[in-house]
Protein backbone atom coordinates (compact mmCIF):
# COMPACT_ATOMS: atom_id res chain seq x y z
CA UNK A 1 0.00 0.00 0.00
CA UNK A 2 0.96 3.22 -0.70
CA UNK A 3 2.68 5.79 1.72
CA UNK A 4 2.04 9.66 2.25
CA UNK A 5 5.32 11.36 3.02
CA UNK A 6 4.49 14.21 4.58
CA UNK A 7 7.24 16.88 5.00
CA UNK A 8 6.89 19.74 7.61
CA UNK A 9 5.05 19.63 11.08
CA UNK A 10 4.23 23.69 10.91
CA UNK A 11 0.80 24.95 12.20
CA UNK A 12 -0.77 24.11 8.89
CA UNK A 13 -0.09 20.44 8.90
CA UNK A 14 -2.21 18.77 11.97
CA UNK A 15 -5.64 18.36 10.96
CA UNK A 16 -4.81 16.92 7.28
CA UNK A 17 -2.39 14.52 8.80
CA UNK A 18 -4.61 13.58 11.42
CA UNK A 19 -7.42 12.84 8.95
CA UNK A 20 -5.40 10.49 6.83
CA UNK A 21 -4.42 8.41 9.47
CA UNK A 22 -7.84 8.23 11.44
CA UNK A 23 -8.92 7.05 7.89
CA UNK A 24 -6.36 4.61 7.44
CA UNK A 25 -3.71 5.46 5.42
CA UNK A 26 -0.06 4.97 6.39
CA UNK A 27 2.02 8.27 6.72
CA UNK A 28 5.34 9.25 7.51
CA UNK A 29 5.57 12.74 9.22
CA UNK A 30 9.00 14.07 7.93
CA UNK A 31 10.26 17.39 9.85
CA UNK A 32 13.51 19.10 10.26
CA UNK A 33 12.91 19.09 14.49
CA UNK A 34 11.86 15.53 14.71
CA UNK A 35 10.02 16.34 18.28
CA UNK A 36 7.63 18.49 16.58
CA UNK A 37 6.59 15.81 14.31
CA UNK A 38 6.28 13.73 17.17
CA UNK A 39 4.09 16.13 18.92
CA UNK A 40 1.88 16.07 16.23
CA UNK A 41 1.28 12.32 16.22
CA UNK A 42 1.12 12.14 19.45
CA UNK A 43 -1.86 10.31 21.03
CA UNK A 44 -2.56 9.14 17.27
CA UNK A 45 -4.19 5.67 17.25
CA UNK A 46 -2.56 4.39 13.04
CA UNK A 47 0.07 3.30 11.08
CA UNK A 48 2.48 6.90 11.67
CA UNK A 49 5.82 7.55 12.67
CA UNK A 50 7.97 10.36 13.06
CA UNK A 51 11.46 11.04 10.82
CA UNK A 52 14.35 13.34 10.81
CA UNK A 53 14.19 15.23 7.25
CA UNK A 54 17.33 13.80 5.59
CA UNK A 55 16.99 14.30 1.99
CA UNK A 56 19.12 11.43 1.71
CA UNK A 57 16.90 8.87 3.66
CA UNK A 58 13.51 10.68 2.32
CA UNK A 59 15.08 8.83 -1.38
CA UNK A 60 15.69 5.59 0.47
CA UNK A 61 12.24 5.41 1.37
CA UNK A 62 10.81 6.93 -1.32
CA UNK A 63 8.72 4.41 -3.20
CA UNK A 64 7.09 4.32 -6.36
CA UNK A 65 3.17 4.81 -6.16
CA UNK A 66 3.84 6.75 -2.67
CA UNK A 67 2.93 10.04 -2.69
CA UNK A 68 5.10 13.01 -1.08
CA UNK A 69 3.27 16.27 0.48
CA UNK A 70 5.22 19.46 0.17
CA UNK A 71 4.31 21.47 2.98
CA UNK A 72 7.63 22.94 3.03
CA UNK A 73 8.60 26.78 2.40
CA UNK A 74 7.81 27.32 -1.75
CA UNK A 75 11.61 26.92 -2.28
CA UNK A 76 12.05 23.69 -1.97
CA UNK A 77 8.84 22.76 -3.71
CA UNK A 78 10.18 21.93 -7.12
CA UNK A 79 13.37 19.96 -5.45
CA UNK A 80 10.86 17.54 -3.13
CA UNK A 81 8.92 16.97 -6.92
CA UNK A 82 12.19 16.29 -8.90
CA UNK A 83 12.86 13.25 -6.14
CA UNK A 84 9.24 12.16 -6.23
CA UNK A 85 10.21 11.78 -10.24
CA UNK A 86 13.05 10.53 -9.72
CA UNK A 87 11.07 7.57 -7.51
CA UNK A 88 7.91 7.27 -9.53
CA UNK A 89 5.93 8.79 -6.55
CA UNK A 90 3.16 11.57 -6.67
CA UNK A 91 3.29 14.96 -5.75
CA UNK A 92 1.09 17.56 -3.43
CA UNK A 93 1.31 20.91 -2.28
CA UNK A 94 -0.90 23.59 -1.42
CA UNK A 95 1.38 26.24 -2.69
CA UNK A 96 1.01 27.68 -5.88
CA UNK A 97 2.19 26.51 -9.00
CA UNK A 98 5.28 27.81 -10.39
CA UNK A 99 6.63 27.92 -13.97
CA UNK A 100 9.28 25.27 -12.59
CA UNK A 101 6.89 23.32 -11.34
CA UNK A 102 5.01 23.67 -14.79
CA UNK A 103 7.76 22.37 -16.44
CA UNK A 104 7.52 19.15 -15.41
CA UNK A 105 4.54 18.34 -16.70
CA UNK A 106 5.29 16.13 -19.40
CA UNK A 107 7.82 14.31 -17.61
CA UNK A 108 5.16 13.33 -14.82
CA UNK A 109 2.27 12.80 -17.39
CA UNK A 110 4.60 10.63 -19.52
CA UNK A 111 5.18 8.31 -16.20
CA UNK A 112 1.18 8.38 -15.23
CA UNK A 113 2.44 10.71 -11.81
CA UNK A 114 -0.46 12.77 -10.93
CA UNK A 115 1.31 16.48 -9.12
CA UNK A 116 -1.06 18.66 -7.86
CA UNK A 117 -0.96 21.91 -6.92
CA UNK A 118 -2.75 24.88 -5.24
CA UNK A 119 -5.30 22.45 -2.64
CA UNK A 120 -5.00 24.43 0.10
CA UNK A 121 -7.52 27.64 1.09
CA UNK A 122 -6.02 30.46 -0.68
CA UNK A 123 -4.98 29.36 -3.41
CA UNK A 124 -7.64 25.48 -3.05
CA UNK A 125 -11.15 26.25 -1.44
CA UNK A 126 -11.25 29.30 -3.38
CA UNK A 127 -10.01 28.01 -6.78
CA UNK A 128 -13.32 25.21 -5.79
CA UNK A 129 -15.82 27.70 -5.43
CA UNK A 130 -14.91 29.87 -8.78
CA UNK A 131 -15.73 26.81 -10.56
CA UNK A 132 -18.90 25.94 -8.76
CA UNK A 133 -20.16 29.61 -9.39
CA UNK A 134 -18.65 29.35 -13.30
CA UNK A 135 -21.00 25.97 -13.24
CA UNK A 136 -24.01 27.48 -12.05
CA UNK A 137 -23.77 30.77 -14.09
CA UNK A 138 -23.37 28.44 -17.51
CA UNK A 139 -26.55 26.37 -16.83
CA UNK A 140 -28.69 28.85 -15.88
CA UNK A 141 -31.33 30.72 -18.01
CA UNK A 142 -29.79 34.18 -17.35
CA UNK A 143 -26.22 32.56 -19.37
CA UNK A 144 -25.53 34.60 -22.48
CA UNK A 145 -21.88 35.08 -23.85
CA UNK A 146 -22.41 39.27 -24.05
CA UNK A 147 -23.17 39.83 -20.88
CA UNK A 148 -21.04 41.72 -18.78
CA UNK A 149 -19.01 39.86 -15.98
CA UNK A 150 -17.53 41.13 -12.81
CA UNK A 151 -15.67 38.74 -10.40
CA UNK A 152 -14.28 38.88 -7.02
CA UNK A 153 -12.64 36.56 -4.89
CA UNK A 154 -11.10 37.74 -1.27
CA UNK A 155 -9.47 35.40 1.64
CA UNK A 156 -8.04 36.46 4.98
CA UNK A 157 -6.31 34.66 7.73
CA UNK A 158 -6.92 37.21 10.68
CA UNK A 159 -6.39 37.38 14.34
CA UNK A 160 -10.21 35.82 16.22
CA UNK A 161 -9.24 39.66 18.59
CA UNK A 162 -7.98 42.21 16.98
CA UNK A 163 -4.54 44.00 17.81
CA UNK A 164 -3.28 47.07 17.28
CA UNK A 165 -1.01 45.36 14.44
CA UNK A 166 -4.49 44.38 12.84
CA UNK A 167 -2.73 41.14 12.11
CA UNK A 168 -1.01 38.15 13.88
CA UNK A 169 1.08 34.90 11.96
CA UNK A 170 0.96 31.65 12.18
CA UNK A 171 4.44 30.55 10.02
CA UNK A 172 7.21 33.03 9.46
CA UNK A 173 6.41 37.04 8.76
CA UNK A 174 8.89 37.51 6.02
CA UNK A 175 7.30 35.33 3.46
CA UNK A 176 4.06 38.10 4.27
CA UNK A 177 6.67 40.80 3.98
CA UNK A 178 8.32 39.59 0.57
CA UNK A 179 4.72 39.06 -1.00
CA UNK A 180 4.39 42.82 -0.52
CA UNK A 181 7.20 43.21 -3.00
CA UNK A 182 4.92 41.41 -6.01
CA UNK A 183 3.42 43.60 -8.47
CA UNK A 184 -0.30 42.84 -8.50
CA UNK A 185 -2.10 43.01 -11.68
CA UNK A 186 -6.15 42.48 -12.15
CA UNK A 187 -9.22 43.75 -14.62
CA UNK A 188 -11.38 46.78 -13.32
CA UNK A 189 -13.66 48.69 -15.34
CA UNK A 190 -12.79 46.36 -18.27
CA UNK A 191 -9.04 47.15 -18.74
CA UNK A 192 -5.73 45.90 -16.57
CA UNK A 193 -4.52 47.42 -14.03
CA UNK A 194 -1.58 47.25 -12.24
CA UNK A 195 0.06 48.51 -8.90
CA UNK A 196 3.95 47.61 -7.83
CA UNK A 197 2.95 48.44 -4.46
CA UNK A 198 -0.44 46.44 -3.54
CA UNK A 199 -1.24 48.27 -0.44
CA UNK A 200 -1.30 51.34 -2.40
CA UNK A 201 -4.54 49.92 -4.10
CA UNK A 202 -6.18 48.65 -0.85
CA UNK A 203 -10.19 49.38 -0.28
CA UNK A 204 -12.66 48.76 2.17
CA UNK A 205 -14.95 46.02 1.41
CA UNK A 206 -18.36 44.14 2.37
CA UNK A 207 -18.93 41.13 2.15
CA UNK A 208 -22.05 39.41 3.31
CA UNK A 209 -21.10 36.85 5.28
CA UNK A 210 -24.38 35.59 5.53
CA UNK A 211 -27.90 36.56 4.49
CA UNK A 212 -28.23 38.44 7.61
CA UNK A 213 -24.73 39.53 8.14
CA UNK A 214 -22.47 41.72 6.93
CA UNK A 215 -18.80 43.22 7.33
CA UNK A 216 -16.36 45.41 5.96
CA UNK A 217 -12.81 44.63 5.70
CA UNK A 218 -9.98 46.18 4.00
CA UNK A 219 -8.69 44.13 0.19
CA UNK A 220 -5.75 44.60 -1.65
CA UNK A 221 -5.31 42.87 -4.88
CA UNK A 222 -3.10 39.91 -4.87
CA UNK A 223 -0.24 39.37 -6.87
CA UNK A 224 -1.41 38.52 -11.09
CA UNK A 225 -5.29 37.87 -11.06
CA UNK A 226 -5.59 37.85 -14.73
CA UNK A 227 -4.07 34.34 -15.67
CA UNK A 228 -6.70 33.05 -13.23
CA UNK A 229 -9.59 33.82 -15.40
CA UNK A 230 -7.97 31.44 -18.25
CA UNK A 231 -8.02 29.16 -15.34
CA UNK A 232 -11.46 29.14 -13.94
CA UNK A 233 -12.34 28.72 -17.89
CA UNK A 234 -13.95 32.58 -18.63
CA UNK A 235 -14.61 32.48 -22.58
CA UNK A 236 -11.88 34.80 -24.37
CA UNK A 237 -14.83 36.72 -25.87
CA UNK A 238 -16.85 37.30 -22.47
CA UNK A 239 -16.52 41.06 -21.89
CA UNK A 240 -15.01 41.30 -18.57
CA UNK A 241 -15.72 44.30 -16.36
CA UNK A 242 -13.95 43.38 -13.14
CA UNK A 243 -11.61 40.16 -12.01
CA UNK A 244 -10.09 40.20 -8.93
CA UNK A 245 -8.35 37.97 -6.54
CA UNK A 246 -7.37 40.10 -3.11
CA UNK A 247 -6.30 39.58 0.60
CA UNK A 248 -8.54 40.81 3.31
CA UNK A 249 -7.01 42.44 6.26
CA UNK A 250 -9.06 44.55 9.16
CA UNK A 251 -10.00 48.03 9.19
CA UNK A 252 -7.12 49.89 10.26
CA UNK A 253 -4.09 47.50 8.96
CA UNK A 254 -2.75 49.49 6.04
CA UNK A 255 -2.40 52.55 8.99
CA UNK A 256 -0.72 50.21 11.04
CA UNK A 257 1.56 48.36 8.57
CA UNK A 258 3.30 52.22 7.47
CA UNK A 259 6.28 51.27 9.01
CA UNK A 260 6.79 48.03 6.88
CA UNK A 261 5.79 49.86 3.88
CA UNK A 262 8.07 52.33 4.46
CA UNK A 263 10.75 49.90 4.61
CA UNK A 264 9.76 47.33 1.63
CA UNK A 265 9.99 50.69 -0.30
CA UNK A 266 13.03 51.26 0.90
CA UNK A 267 16.56 51.72 -1.82
CA UNK A 268 18.67 50.59 1.03
CA UNK A 269 21.71 48.12 -0.19
CA UNK A 270 20.82 46.23 3.26
CA UNK A 271 16.85 46.18 2.76
CA UNK A 272 17.00 42.46 2.86
CA UNK A 273 18.68 41.98 5.48
CA UNK A 274 16.45 45.13 7.37
CA UNK A 275 13.62 43.03 6.24
CA UNK A 276 14.82 39.55 7.88
CA UNK A 277 15.28 41.10 10.95
CA UNK A 278 11.35 42.96 10.45
CA UNK A 279 10.22 39.67 10.29
CA UNK A 280 11.95 37.54 13.50
CA UNK A 281 10.74 41.21 15.26
CA UNK A 282 7.38 40.51 14.05
CA UNK A 283 7.07 37.22 15.03
CA UNK A 284 8.18 38.15 18.36
CA UNK A 285 5.70 40.32 18.75
CA UNK A 286 2.81 39.16 16.65
CA UNK A 287 2.72 34.86 16.34
CA UNK A 288 -0.39 32.96 17.48
CA UNK A 289 0.33 31.83 20.93
CA UNK A 290 -0.50 28.40 21.97
CA UNK A 291 -4.34 28.16 21.35
CA UNK A 292 -4.92 31.15 20.34
CA UNK A 293 -7.97 31.29 18.47
CA UNK A 294 -7.94 32.76 14.74
CA UNK A 295 -10.41 33.32 12.37
CA UNK A 296 -10.53 32.91 7.86
CA UNK A 297 -12.76 34.79 5.67
CA UNK A 298 -13.46 33.98 2.53
CA UNK A 299 -15.54 35.38 -0.09
CA UNK A 300 -16.02 34.45 -3.62
CA UNK A 301 -18.35 36.12 -5.92
CA UNK A 302 -19.47 35.89 -10.16
CA UNK A 303 -22.24 38.15 -11.20
CA UNK A 304 -23.52 38.73 -14.70
CA UNK A 305 -25.05 42.00 -16.35
CA UNK A 306 -27.25 42.73 -19.56
CA UNK A 307 -24.89 44.23 -22.14
CA UNK A 308 -28.32 46.46 -22.88
CA UNK A 309 -28.90 47.53 -19.98
CA UNK A 310 -26.29 47.11 -16.89
CA UNK A 311 -28.54 45.76 -14.70
CA UNK A 312 -27.57 43.00 -12.56
CA UNK A 313 -29.32 39.57 -14.13
CA UNK A 314 -27.45 36.72 -11.85
CA UNK A 315 -25.79 36.74 -8.92
CA UNK A 316 -24.47 34.18 -6.40
CA UNK A 317 -21.53 34.34 -3.72
CA UNK A 318 -19.83 31.46 -1.65
CA UNK A 319 -18.31 32.86 2.15
CA UNK A 320 -16.93 31.15 4.70
CA UNK A 321 -15.93 32.94 8.42
CA UNK A 322 -14.50 29.77 9.45
CA UNK A 323 -12.90 30.48 13.52
CA UNK A 324 -9.73 28.38 15.71
CA UNK A 325 -11.38 25.24 18.20
CA UNK A 326 -10.02 22.48 19.58
CA UNK A 327 -9.55 20.62 16.01
CA UNK A 328 -7.06 23.39 15.04
CA UNK A 329 -6.48 26.81 13.95
CA UNK A 330 -8.97 27.60 11.12
CA UNK A 331 -5.95 27.98 8.76
CA UNK A 332 -4.51 24.50 9.73
CA UNK A 333 -7.91 23.23 9.13
CA UNK A 334 -8.80 24.47 5.98
CA UNK A 335 -5.74 24.49 4.78
CA UNK A 336 -4.29 21.17 5.62
CA UNK A 337 -8.14 19.00 5.01
CA UNK A 338 -8.07 20.31 1.21
CA UNK A 339 -4.63 19.07 0.89
CA UNK A 340 -5.75 15.19 2.58
CA UNK A 341 -8.69 15.36 0.28
CA UNK A 342 -6.23 15.67 -2.91
CA UNK A 343 -3.81 12.69 -1.01
CA UNK A 344 -6.79 10.74 -1.61
CA UNK A 345 -8.25 11.86 -4.58
CA UNK A 346 -4.81 10.67 -6.12
CA UNK A 347 -4.78 7.32 -4.37
CA UNK A 348 -8.45 6.98 -6.10
CA UNK A 349 -7.18 7.80 -9.31
CA UNK A 350 -9.40 10.54 -9.59
CA UNK A 351 -6.99 13.22 -10.77
CA UNK A 352 -5.45 13.13 -14.19
CA UNK A 353 -1.49 12.41 -14.43
CA UNK A 354 1.21 15.74 -15.04
CA UNK A 355 1.12 19.24 -13.30
CA UNK A 356 -2.04 20.46 -12.20
CA UNK A 357 -3.70 22.96 -9.89
CA UNK A 358 -7.20 22.49 -7.91
CA UNK A 359 -9.58 19.83 -9.68
CA UNK A 360 -12.08 21.17 -11.89
CA UNK A 361 -13.97 18.36 -12.79
CA UNK A 362 -17.69 19.17 -10.80
CA UNK A 363 -17.81 15.49 -9.39
CA UNK A 364 -14.74 16.49 -7.71
CA UNK A 365 -15.78 20.08 -6.50
CA UNK A 366 -19.06 19.02 -5.50
CA UNK A 367 -17.41 16.08 -2.96
CA UNK A 368 -14.71 18.47 -1.64
CA UNK A 369 -17.27 21.08 -0.42
CA UNK A 370 -19.99 18.18 0.62
CA UNK A 371 -17.11 17.64 2.87
CA UNK A 372 -16.13 20.52 3.90
CA UNK A 373 -19.05 22.17 4.75
CA UNK A 374 -19.98 18.66 6.52
CA UNK A 375 -17.55 19.05 8.77
CA UNK A 376 -18.03 22.44 10.68
CA UNK A 377 -16.57 24.38 8.22
CA UNK A 378 -19.68 26.30 6.97
CA UNK A 379 -20.10 27.20 3.69
CA UNK A 380 -22.65 29.74 2.67
CA UNK A 381 -24.60 29.92 -0.90
CA UNK A 382 -26.04 32.67 -1.43
CA UNK A 383 -28.38 33.48 -4.55
CA UNK A 384 -28.45 37.73 -4.43
CA UNK A 385 -31.39 37.46 -7.10
CA UNK A 386 -33.93 35.36 -5.19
Amino acid sequence: MAIVHWLGAGLSSAPGIQRLIANGQELWLWNRTVSKAEAVLHKLQGRCQARQLDWQQLAEHLSPGDIVVSMLPGTYHVKVASLALDKRAHFVSSSYLSPAMEALHEQAQSLGLCFVNEVGLDPGIDHLLAYALLHDYRHSAAYAESNRIEFRSFCGGLPAQENDFKYKFSWSPLGVLTALRSTAQWRDNGEVQVCTKPWQAVRDYTIPLSEAVSHTFEAIPNRDSVPFMAQYGFDPQWPVDTFIRGSLRLPGWAEAWQDVFALIESDAADVDAQLAAKSDQLWQQYAYKEGEQDRVVLYVELLAKDENTNTCIWRQSYSMDAFGNDKGSAMARLVSTTVSLAVEAVLEERIAAGVSAAPKEMDLVSDWLEYLNDHHEKIQHLNHMA
